[in-house]
């Protein structure tokens, strides 16, 4: 019985790579549908933002990578089914991003300043999010956009 669960463990765990590896995309995903998002300042000021939603889990996986430009006015939102520490990586990314991460409430918990394109070094904040959103990197500082910011959008209760 032991044989069998450790070969049936292998099978498994080898159909999961194999799945994995297939499904590792080899060029940028086509536009995917977007939402309006705004991000209000501490200071009133408000910053709005196209924003493609990945829904499905190979949306969600591929992401921005092999994009070669994030326009100043566009982003993905990126929403999880519940608030939980989450970690993003920049793997096959060739731009840089900002991530900010956004609490259940729409307030922006943490921001990664202009990460590092192709890292596999995870990305995070400390605390539970239940949204990360990737804009171009730099644009949160060149807009002065912070924690504690408010972003409204319908995910969040508004817009």
């Amino acid at each position: 019985m032991k044989i069998l669960a450790y070969s049936l463990a292998a099978v498994l765990v080898l159909t999961g790579a194999a799945r994995a590896q297939e499904a590792d995309p080899t060029g940028p995903q086509p536009k995917l549908p977007t939402e309006s998002l705004t991000i209000i300042g501490d200071d009133g000021k408000s910053h709005v933002f196209t924003v493609e939603l990945p829904v499905t889990q190979e949306q969600q996986d591929t992401g921005e990578m092999f994009r070669t430009s994030i326009p100043a006015d566009s982003g993905m939102l990126f929403m999880w089914p519940q608030p939980e520490t989450q970690a993003m990586w920049m793997k096959n990314c060739p731009v840089p991003e900002d991530m900010v991460f956004i609490g259940a409430d729409g307030t922006i918990k943490s921001i990664a300043e202009m990460t590092v394109p192709y890292s596999l070094t995870p990305v995070g904040p400390s605390v539970p999010v239940i949204a990360t959103l990737e804009l171009q990197g730099g644009i949160t500082a060149a807009l002065g956009i912070s924690v504690g910011d408010k972003v409204i959008a319908k995910q969040f209760g508004g817009g």
